[in-house]
């Protein structure tokens, strides 16, 4: 039994929470994070669209509320997300918050870099998320679907983890990604994987623990980089070049 009322909790406190999302400055802080890196004020500035004067204030919303973190290295503070929870946020409001126009050159250079390559809970998402995810099956290495988004034919939705579709790693598959030096126990016969429906693609990209170990794995290989825009993936010429010979072999059906 609890020793005094200041023991007991009551209901989350939602709204107070919520307040801290009601600021586009502070979302743009919090989407700029959600590629896992820590930042620092002067960036996270240009990010907001505010002065480097301002952002201080923001920051400090985002800090009592326990959304983010700061990191002192040398004389410079860094400001990461505090926890994965809050990508987790960030993606559950995408899917409920209506799209915006695209009003400027920089909005559009921005949503075009996000439609190529971007990370999505830290794998491969857009364009190159779907394409890689195709090829996959393509070469059987893994079997369960087309790798499409159907409306109207499955529970799933846009910009969310996918549930309809029972996605299974082959033999050929694990032998093939044990080769690339994905981790052994993300690889078994008769997994059952995870993927999402890409919002931009409308079809679906390899999500979960295998999905986040082949995007490391690319970033490894410095086949993808990170892009100015938050989130945003840059495929390097090694990159072009491996994921050509990768597609010939596939369509050869080597391994």
């Amino acid at each position: 039994m609890p020793s005094s009322t200041q023991d007991l909790q009551g209901e989350p406190y939602l709204a107070r929470l919520a307040s801290a999302f009601a600021d586009p400055r502070r979302v743009r802080v919090l989407t700029a994070l959600a590629d896992g890196r820590a930042l620092p004020a002067g960036r996270l500035a240009e990010e907001a669209g505010v002065a480097a004067s301002t952002i201080s204030n923001h920051l400090s919303v985002l800090l009592d509320h326990g959304l983010v973190v700061v990191e002192q290295h040398g004389r410079n503070r860094f400001y990461r997300l505090a926890n994965g929870e809050v990508e987790g946020v960030l993606e559950a409001l995408a899917r409920l918050a209506p799209r915006t126009p695209i009003t400027s050159l920089r909005e559009s250079t921005r949503a075009a870099a996000l439609r190529s390559a971007r990370t999505c809970y830290h794998h491969l998402a857009g364009h190159a998320g779907v394409t890689l995810f195709g090829q996959l099956l393509a070469a059987g290495w893994v079997v369960g679907g087309d790798g499409l988004h159907h409306p109207g034919a499955t529970r799933d939705r846009l910009s969310a983890p996918g549930r309809s579709v029972d996605y299974l790693l082959t033999p050929d598959g694990v032998t093939a990604l044990s080769l690339w030096e994905i981790p052994p126990r993300l690889l078994s016969t008769g997994r059952s994987l995870r993927y999402c429906v890409d919002w931009t693609e409308q079809a679906h990209h390899l999500a979960g623990p295998l999905g986040t170990a082949i995007t490391s794995r690319l970033f490894d290989l410095g086949w993808i980089v990170r892009g100015r825009v938050p989130r945003s993936i840059r495929i390097t010429p090694e990159g072009h070049d491996g994921m050509a010979t990768l597609t010939a072999h596939l369509s050869r059906g080597e391994h």
